[in-house]
């Protein structure tokens, strides 16, 4: 935010503004001032309806502005802020609780320190959903399993791939039941709880729409959003490869790809328990097998954390040098990138 900041300031921008108002910034506070029905129409026949964005960020935001005197961005940041927080403890407490202390630290560092974890200062949901996942994760590996469906359901109020932590939920709850058929009733009920948030704003946009299922689904359609098994990537990627392109699409491919090879790592080699691979790879999932704004794809990943435990257990056993230039280098392109994707990228972020 320093490093935003100050470059910010160099260019004669408003560093509040483009941590408050940028891109989706706008949509939310829009939605918190006025409630849903902005629907935007492009000559290129793209429709963009606020529908597409889920209603516990804005919601959060209105109920702040209510209570203090200040405006929807200032907000926002209030709120983002604070659920960076959150989910920072909870990424710890999930990285303790599988490999200990030292890796819990790395992992929330390394955390901190992607490429895009601007988003993670800006009035965006990402902050929202990874606090409400990762502590749903821990309440399920701690067997408190009212908190995990409970929070379950508050992510999937936050963000469409908020179902990933839904899914974790109801396959542990599935595995628990496997093993012990006279399981206590909590299983069940964190099971039912989990999808609730999600399940409930699809059928009320659908509801709104007049298609029970398909209404949200179309809303998303008409932002190119839609999930096609990576067809519309992979002719994105086709094109980008055969001439000229812009620096955050070669990022973005780069980390759409590291985040892959991570997940291989964490399944195949860490082996973590069920909940944390289902999670993660329900997001990766959606990432790579969704259609869309390519660009996104890093923000995407952002909730998946898990990916980051491979290389924070490498970082616990290598030498204290190389752990700090990796952790060095990681900030440097962190600040960098932040810096080149609010003021500089003509893309959405």
């Amino acid at each position: 935010m320093l490093v935003l900041a100050l470059w910010s300031w160099h260019i004669g921008r408003s560093p509040r503004a483009l941590l408050a108002k940028s891109w989706d910034s706008d949509w939310y506070t829009r939605i918190a001032a006025h409630g849903y029905g902005r629907t935007l129409h492009w000559p290129d026949g793209v429709v963009q309806s606020d529908l597409a964005f889920f209603p516990l960020y804005p919601g959060l935001v209105r109920a702040v502005t209510t209570v203090l005197p200040v405006t929807g961005g200032t907000a926002g940041l209030l709120l983002s802020w604070l659920a960076a927080g959150a989910a920072a403890w909870g990424i710890y407490l999930v990285g303790e609780r599988l490999y200990g202390r030292p890796a819990a630290v790395l992992l929330v560092l390394l955390w901190g320190l992607l490429p895009h974890s601007i988003v993670l200062t800006m009035a965006y949901t990402e902050p929202l959903m990874t606090a409400f996942a990762a502590w749903s994760l821990y309440a399920l590996l701690t067997g408190r399993w009212l908190w995990a469906g409970t929070l379950a359901a508050l992510a999937g109020l936050s963000r469409p791939n908020g179902i990933a932590i839904a899914a974790a939920v109801l396959a542990a709850a599935a595995c628990e039941l496997w093993r012990d058929r006279s399981a206590p009733w909590r299983v069940w009920a964190g099971a039912a709880l989990a999808p609730v948030g999600w399940l409930s704003y699809l059928l009320w946009v659908g509801a709104r729409r007049g298609d029970l299922v398909g209404g949200y689904f179309a809303v998303q359609d008409g932002w190119t959003s839609r999930f096609d098994f990576g067809i519309g990537a992979l002719r994105f990627v086709r094109e980008m490869l055969r001439g000229p392109t812009q620096f955050g699409f070669v990022m973005a491919l780069v980390i759409t790809a590291a985040g892959v090879l991570l997940f291989a790592l964490l399944a195949l080699v860490e082996r973590p328990p069920l909940p944390v691979l289902v999670y993660t790879g329900v997001l990766v999932v959606i990432t790579v097998f969704g259609s869309g704004f390519f660009e996104s794809k890093p923000r995407f990943l952002l909730p998946a954390f898990p990916l980051l435990l491979p290389l924070a257990l490498a970082l616990t056993k290598a030498r204290p040098r190389a752990a700090i230039v990796v952790i060095a280098a990681l900030a440097g392109l962190s600040f960098g990138y932040g810096v080149y994707a609010l003021t500089l990228a003509r893309m959405a972020l």
